[in-house]
């Protein structure tokens, strides 16, 4: 099948990704205009703090996430990270992608000086939380996962 690379999302990409978020969220409500769904993109590719990430087989966008660099007043101002919209397309899932690239947003978050990085999941299957718990997460130091730096 080929080897996974990850790199941020670029704008060529949106797509691909509305794809992979409607096998995540297949009774989501409908988009709004081209226009509109463009111009949120365009403005989450210029966050600085807003990390896009996608693995690629080949040129085909098989997962993703966002990861979310936020400012912070606690802990010596260190900032903390939050991965949001994790979802592999379902032919590549369990093949170890997905946890591939939550383990590159880590290692960003950990580049980024964040102090804990968190994810949350609406699942409640254990093998979904097994699989976070296996990419780095703890569900059991707050409701959500947490994950603390090296």
């Amino acid at each position: 099948m080929g080897a996974l690379s990850i790199r941020a999302l670029a704008h060529g990409d949106l797509d691909a990704l509305l794809a992979l978020y409607a096998e995540l969220n297949p009774n989501d409500a409908p988009l709004p205009a081209r226009e509109a769904v463009l111009a949120s993109w365009q403005t989450m590719l210029d966050d600085p703090k807003l990390h896009c990430l996608g693995g690629f087989i080949g040129h085909e966008l098989v997962c993703t996430c966002v990861l979310a660099i936020l400012p912070n007043l606690t802990r010596a101002c260190r900032p903390y990270g939050l991965i949001e919209n994790v979802v592999t397309t379902a032919r590549h899932r369990r093949q170890g992608h997905a946890r591939a690239l939550l383990r590159h947003a880590q290692a960003l978050a950990w580049q980024q000086g964040c102090y804990k990085l968190m994810l949350l999941t609406g699942r409640k299957d254990d093998a979904t939380l097994r699989f976070y718990e296996s990419a780095g997460f703890d569900r059991h130091t707050k409701q959500g996962f947490y994950s603390s730096a090296p």
